[in-house]
């Protein structure tokens, strides 16, 4: 009797249809690479300047990927613009990265809003960000996933100051955190960081200039934390190179839904077959 009960148990969760969420890790996965273009990053504390030995460490990082991996450059100083979405042509993102330009203040929250609506044009299942939708235009809203399950895509925000433009960083790094894309933030530049402006040094330029602000590491920190990356810090050409080498992009997992309904039915067909028998060796048919 008890088999019998067994089968008819493993029979009925079979047709409830359960399934099971399967972290697995994959090869290939959505980087997007934000990057501060504010005027401070013309700063030659790092030679032959901060933002030349950015772009440096990250063509070295677009080289090293894989065949087929999709990459796209944000730039960001008073605003964050798209200046490649996401493709696996090196080439022509080593264009975009050589090709960046500076400009004035920074709003590391709207690069990393803009990072996030680039993977929202490759990825239909992570919805835009809140601000950039336009109301009553049906355009879907995220539902927030479980903490600690993350999308297969990761972006990789670099900065060398303190934002003072644009949405607050913490409140972007939010809806990250709602669409399970981890940020994995980089801070760059020494405390020494001045840079020359009509030909003189500027310590009190208020638009993204050459005064002595240096790294806002706490909300940077923050940032990664919330969101399950991670934050680096590089005072060097050579540690920002290394930064790069270790961003755990072989890591990235999706989150798979398997059906195991198959199974319960497969333990239910067992239970019944050997009620069956043991029935049969206890009575046997005379």
């Amino acid at each position: 009797f008890a088999l019998f009960l067994l089968a008819l148990t493993s029979l009925v969760i079979a047709l409830v249809r359960p399934v099971t969420i399967t972290s697995i890790p994959v090869d290939q996965a959505t980087i997007i690479m934000a990057i501060d273009v504010s005027l401070s990053m013309r700063s030659n504390d790092i030679p032959p300047s901060r933002l030349e030995a950015a772009e440096a460490a990250a063509i070295s990082f677009i080289r090293r990927q894989k065949p087929g991996t999709q990459i796209g450059i944000v730039a960001f100083a008073g605003f964050a613009e798209l200046v490649q979405p996401p493709t696996d042509d090196q080439e022509d993102l080593q264009s975009a990265v050589e090709n960046l330009m500076l400009a004035r203040r920074t709003a590391i929250g709207s690069g990393i809003l803009k990072s996030l609506d680039a993977i929202a044009e490759v990825d239909s299942s992570i919805a835009p960000t809140v601000s950039e939708a336009i109301p009553n235009t049906g355009k879907p809203t995220q539902t927030p996933v479980p903490r600690g399950v993350y999308a297969p895509h990761i972006i990789v925000l670099l900065t060398d100051g303190v934002s003072n433009s644009g949405p607050q960083p913490l409140e972007a790094a939010s809806q990250a955190v709602d669409r399970g894309v981890r940020i994995y933030t980089i801070g760059f530049g020494t405390d020494n960081g001045t840079i020359p402006f009509s030909g003189q040094p500027s310590q009190n330029d208020p638009f993204g200039g050459g005064f002595r602000m240096g790294i806002d590491e706490d909300t940077l920190k923050q940032i990664a934390s919330m969101t399950g990356g991670k934050y680096y810090s590089a005072s060097s050409a050579g540690e920002l190179q290394t930064v790069f080498q270790r961003l755990p992009t072989s890591l990235i997992t999706r989150n798979e839904t398997t059906e195991i309904s198959v199974f319960f039915t497969a333990i239910a067909a067992l239970f019944a077959a050997l009620a069956v028998t043991l029935a049969l060796l206890w009575n046997p048919l005379t």
